[in-house]
């Protein structure tokens, strides 16, 4: 089978959409070896993939014009590209097809990680809202399957798009390998110095934006008078003005603010931690849910919505708007080590369901579903 993939973000984007794409790519190419993969990138600027390790194919613009204007490439002339390699799949990894791919005969799949920007409308812009509308409903019409990250991705692609639930199949995004591994404690040491980490804290990943809700966070720790200090990585957006705004004001310290951590040294974050927490208000799953289970570190997160599926039954689930409940279970998780052990090990069992080899399988049935009678 000789199968494409919009690699765009694999090699472009650090996190999320980009996190998932080279996973995924990674762990295909190690499960069956015996199939044919182009990566097909507007760019190869940043080089956050190592193709190298694998037997894949690299497509991108080779004539002047298409360099000089890449995003005219990828929308428009993408096509003619995946019927020159004689494709059998094409795969968009992260919400697009690209225009005219019916017409190729080519068999599609589209990823789609959330609908965020239909639900919380409040949080992008109306220019953002109406491409992301236009691209996301048209890649689920036109794909022969729409692979879903989550059971709430699925439920919302029915809901807003009035898809087919028969043409979606849920496959939760696999954690990077990483995080499975065991980190040594020289390397624990090394990462404490480098970013000056105290001996405990509680950790927080995700971008600094109103969804994931960090404020919260830091209100809950501050009301309580929770002694651990607090751990934040992730982007800044700005958001990130309310954040600063709380902490002159309560002239709170103990807050370390991180944004520039490589891949290879975020399991040691996790390792150290005492305890995880996302109280985000809304995610399409919520890996690094997931990086924290495998890592052996409980978890507090949001009730409702996809966060079940990913944090499983050891998970302590909160109203990612009540203040009070927030700081109660934090409270409750630093002060019971007979808990804290449960949680540990009902997570990391959970966490063995989403390997990267499990995830592999069941797209590639997905491929070979568009083949049977």
């Amino acid at each position: 089978m000789r199968i494409g993939f919009d690699a765009k973000r694999a090699f472009n984007n650090q996190s999320g959409l980009g996190n998932y794409s080279r996973n995924l790519l990674s762990s295909l190419a190690l499960s069956f070896p015996g199939y044919s993969y182009f990566l097909y990138t507007p760019s190869l600027s940043n080089r956050l993939f190592s193709y190298q390790d694998h037997n894949f194919a690299i497509r991108k613009p080779e004539k002047s014009l298409h360099k000089a204007f890449p995003w005219w490439w990828r929308s428009f002339r993408l096509s003619a590209e995946l019927s020159k390699d004689k494709l059998d799949v094409y795969h968009g990894l992260s919400h697009e097809l690209p225009p005219g791919i019916k017409k190729t005969g080519i068999k599609t799949v589209v990823t789609i990680h959330d609908l965020i920007f239909i639900r919380y409308p409040e949080l992008y812009s109306p220019v953002d809202r109406i491409i992301y509308n236009r691209k996301f409903r048209y890649a689920c019409i036109k794909a022969d399957k729409i692979i879903a990250v989550s059971n709430q991705t699925a439920d919302d692609i029915i809901r807003y798009y009035h898809i087919d639930p028969s043409k979606i199949e849920v496959i939760y995004q696999a954690c990077n390998p990483l995080f499975m591994k065991s980190v040594d404690e020289e390397t624990k040491l090394q990462i404490r110095h480098k970013y000056k980490l105290p001996d405990n804290y509680i950790l927080h990943v995700g971008n600094i934006e109103e969804r994931k809700n960090a404020l919260m966070l830091i209100k809950a720790v501050h009301i309580a008078k929770i002694d651990r200090p607090l751990v934040i990585i992730g982007r800044k957006t700005k958001y990130f003005k309310q954040i600063q705004q709380y902490i002159d004001d309560q002239q709170l310290k103990n807050i370390l603010f991180l944004d520039t951590i490589k891949n290879e040294e975020l399991p040691s974050f996790y390792r150290m931690a005492d305890l995880f927490i996302y109280p985000s208000l809304f995610e399409g799953f919520g890996i690094p849910i997931i990086e924290s289970l495998f890592s052996g570190t409980p978890v507090i997160t949001s009730r409702g919505g996809c966060f079940p599926e990913a944090g499983g039954s050891g998970t302590i689930y909160i109203d990612p708007h009540n203040v009070e409940e927030l700081s109660d279970s934090i409270k409750k998780v630093l002060s019971d080590s007979v808990l804290r052990n449960r949680m540990i090990e009902s997570g990391y069992r959970h966490a063995a369901k989403f390997t990267p080899e499990k995830a592999a399988e069941k797209v590639v049935r997905v491929y070979e579903s568009l083949f049977s009678s």
